[in-house]
C-alpha cells in the first residue's frame, strides 16, 4: 500500500511539472527585453521668400502642442530642394527652441516628396516597451529543471522602459563629446585621492 502511494505521488509530481513552464531558458538572462519603436510625424508648411506667415507659425505651434513635443523627440526640416528660404528655416528653429529642443541636421526618410514652395517638418518619436509583459500564462510552481518563468524579467525591464527619458539611449549611449571631462571625473578623482569622507 505504501509503495502504491509513493508511485501515485511521483506520478502526480511529474504531471504537475509537465504542465509548468514550456520555456527552455535555464540562465538568469531575461528573454523579456525592451523593444524601441520609432514613429515619424510630418507636417508640410507653406514657405515663401518672406518665410512662414503668422498663420503657418501658429499652425506649427498648435501641431507641436497636439503632439506634446518634449525631451526625447527629434525635430528636423526636410527640404531636399532647398526651396524654403533661410527666414522660414529660422522661424521653424525659433518655434522649436520654445520647447527646449534643437533642429536636427539630418531629416529621416518620409513617404512622398516635398512639393516646391513647401517645407516639411518631421518629428521623430521613439517609445520603449516590453512586448508580452506581464505573462501569467503559467502558474507559479517549482521547476526542477532550473528554468526561469515566462514572466521573468518583465517587472525590471518594463519599469526601465517606462522610466527612461530618451528611449534611443537603449540603442546607443550619449556622446560625451563637448563635455567637460575634468568636471565629469571630479568625483572619481576625489575618491581615489581619499578625500571623500574625511572629517
Amino acid at each position: 500500500m505504501r509503495i502504491v502511494s509513493m508511485a501515485l505521488i511521483t506520478a502526480l509530481g511529474l504531471s504537475v511539472t509537465a504542465c509548468g513552464s514550456t520555456t527552455a531558458n535555464r540562465s538568469v538572462y531575461s528573454e523579456r527585453q525592451p523593444v524601441v519603436s520609432k514613429t515619424n510625424y510630418v507636417l508640410d508648411l507653406s514657405a515663401g521668400n518672406g518665410g512662414l506667415s503668422t498663420a503657418e507659425q501658429n499652425r506649427l505651434s498648435g501641431w507641436f502642442d497636439a503632439l506634446d513635443l518634449g525631451y526625447g523627440d527629434r525635430v528636423a526640416i526636410d527640404d531636399p530642394g532647398y526651396s524654403a528660404s533661410a527666414v522660414a528655416r529660422n522661424a521653424v528653429e525659433s518655434i522649436v527652441a520654445r520647447y527646449g529642443l534643437l533642429v536636427s541636421d539630418k531629416a529621416p526618410v518620409t513617404e512622398g516628396y516635398v512639393p516646391a514652395g513647401l517645407v516639411r517638418v518631421v518629428v521623430s518619436r521613439t517609445r520603449a516597451s516590453v512586448p508580452g509583459c506581464p505573462d501569467f500564462s503559467h502558474r507559479s510552481h517549482s521547476d526542477f529543471q532550473a528554468r526561469t518563468s515566462e514572466n521573468y524579467g518583465c517587472g525590471t525591464n518594463s519599469t526601465m522602459a517606462a522610466m527612461i527619458a530618451d528611449p534611443e539611449d537603449l540603442i546607443r549611449g550619449k556622446n560625451a563629446a563637448g563635455e567637460d571631462q575634468a568636471q565629469a571625473s571630479k568625483a572619481i578623482r576625489a575618491y581615489r585621492d581619499k578625500k571623500v569622507g574625511e572629517q
